[in-house]
């Protein structure tokens, strides 16, 4: 199913295994992978060598603007992070989220992304 749906716009949640850093494995058992079907952020990934800890950016009002357009981003954010990429507009919409971690998958979440 990971093959077929990744790269994409899709959340798996997995066991976790030894691979996961010490400061996540005493907190969940768990593990969301997301492989965004985003140039960008994959060739940054593979400039690194690791995979990247992220979070979605939560707006606390309805103006989608904050986190769509590279330019409000930054000036929201500049003093907050590191480093904004302009990767032009972005999407609004949330991924699909599939837990995997039991015997039956469970939809957490419907997003963006349909499964095949």
């Amino acid at each position: 199913m990971l093959k077929r749906n990744l790269p994409g716009p899709f959340t798996f949640v997995l066991e976790s295994n030894n691979n996961v850093p010490k400061i996540f494995k005493s907190r969940k058992k768990t593990v969301g992978i997301r492989i965004p079907d985003n140039n960008i952020i994959r060739e940054i990934v593979h400039e690194l060598g690791n995979p990247i800890l992220s979070t979605s950016i939560h707006d606390e009002d309805d103006i989608i603007e904050y986190t769509t357009d590279p330019e409000l981003i930054h000036e929201k954010y500049e003093d907050l992070v590191d480093a904004v990429v302009d990767g032009g507009y972005g999407d609004n919409e949330a991924s699909t989220v599939i837990d995997c971690s039991k015997d039956e998958f469970i939809l957490l979440r419907q997003g963006k992304g349909v499964l095949e």
